[in-house]
Order: C-alpha cells, then sequence, then structure tokens
C-alpha cells in the first residue's frame, strides 16, 4: 500500500485506471458525504461543478474533499482509493470544512474502520508506551487512570492481547476497550488544538 500521507495536502490527480474500492489506488477513504451537484457555497453555473464528496483516511484518519468523476457510482461508507478512477483530485481539509453531513458521519466511520481493521487498534493496546515521565499513551484513552492504566501494563506482561473482547475480560475495570479507542479518535480528528495525539493525523 502506499504512503498514507503521501502528497496528501497536495492536489492528486487520480489516473492509475484501479478499481475504485482498490485499497491499492493510494490512501483509502471511508466517504462521509456525497454532493452530486458539488459544494452549495460553489456559485459557478451547474455545468462548471464537479462531484464533490468528503472523506475520512482508513491509515492517518485524515480529513480529505474530493473531486468525483461524473460518472462516480459512490455513496456514504464505501471505501475508495484517492488515487483511483472516480476521483478527479483531492486536497486534506479541516473539521470545520466538512459539511454537517460528514461531520456526523465521522463516528459511525471510525467504528467501521476499528472493526475492520480489530488487530491493528488491539495492539494499541499492547503496545502504548510513556509520552512523559509523569504521561502515558494509555492515559490518553477516556476514562484510563492511573491505576487503570497500571492494571492494563501489568495483565500485557503476561502475554499480548489479541481481541478487544480479551482486554475487557483480562483487564478489570476496562469494560468498553473498543468504543476507548473509538473516542480518542473521534476526538483527535474533531478538535485541533489536542497536545498529544495518538491516532489522527500523526505522520506514519
Amino acid at each position: 500500500m502506499s504512503d498514507p500521507d503521501a502528497d496528501a495536502a497536495d492536489v492528486t490527480d487520480g489516473t492509475d485506471g484501479t478499481d475504485a474500492v482498490d485499497a491499492s489506488a493510494g490512501p483509502t477513504v471511508v466517504l462521509l458525504d456525497v454532493l452530486p451537484n458539488g459544494r452549495p457555497d460553489d456559485n459557478r453555473p451547474a455545468h462548471q461543478k464537479s462531484p464533490v464528496a468528503y472523506g475520512l483516511g482508513t491509515d492517518s484518519f485524515r480529513l480529505y474533499e474530493l473531486s468525483l468523476d461524473e460518472d462516480a457510482d459512490v455513496s456514504v461508507s464505501d471505501r475508495i482509493g484517492l488515487d483511483g478512477p472516480s476521483v478527479g483530485r483531492y486536497r486534506e481539509v479541516e473539521f470545520d470544512d466538512l459539511t454537517h453531513n460528514a461531520a456526523a458521519e465521522i463516528e459511525y466511520a471510525v467504528e467501521a474502520i476499528v472493526d475492520a481493521d480489530e488487530e491493528r487498534f488491539v495492539d494499541f493496546y499492547n503496545e502504548a508506551g510513556p509520552i512523559t515521565l509523569r504521561l502515558h499513551q494509555l492515559n490518553l484513552l477516556p476514562g484510563i487512570g492511573k491505576q487503570l492504566r497500571n492494571n492494563l501494563l501489568d495483565e500485557r506482561k503476561r502475554g499480548p492481547f489479541e481481541r478487544f473482547e480479551e482486554v475487557s475480560e483480562r483487564v478489570s475495570g476496562l469494560h468498553r476497550p473498543r468504543e476507548v479507542i473509538v473516542d480518542r479518535i473521534v476526538e483527535e480528528i474533531r478538535e485541533d488544538d489536542l497536545k498529544y495525539r495518538t491516532f489522527a493525523g500523526r505522520e506514519e
């Protein structure tokens, strides 16, 4: 797979001819909103406007605005490659640039990404490390304080976690390990002034 953040800030042509849902077609996004008639704030005549979509990167959780091919057959929740034939060009955007519908779809998209790649996110519980002498990556997760963090660190020494269900069974007090990850990712996407980032927008 291509680097998920390669040239993310640049306008990029999608001309490799691969299938629109092919994950190998550059960075892959989950579509958050599709505007067949273009952006509502685009005052050009209708015939000059291209269909537009907003997407969430599956690897980097970066947000993108996509100009779609006129014949693109895509809808919300679809996964498409940014360099695939359905996308004319794309650019990275901020949360505040999203449509209302796209913003409302983010949590569902994050859940879909986490569920489709459970091992990747369970490994966060296996591999998270200290940020400073006083702060650990695990403490960035909602509801995980010092005691719960220490319980988790002690338990993972006995062997790596393989599923979210195993995390909740082995770590007393951590009842919703999947939802905790989802909540943190959503927070990192929505808030641009967080001091520490674990999932969204980090360089690979």
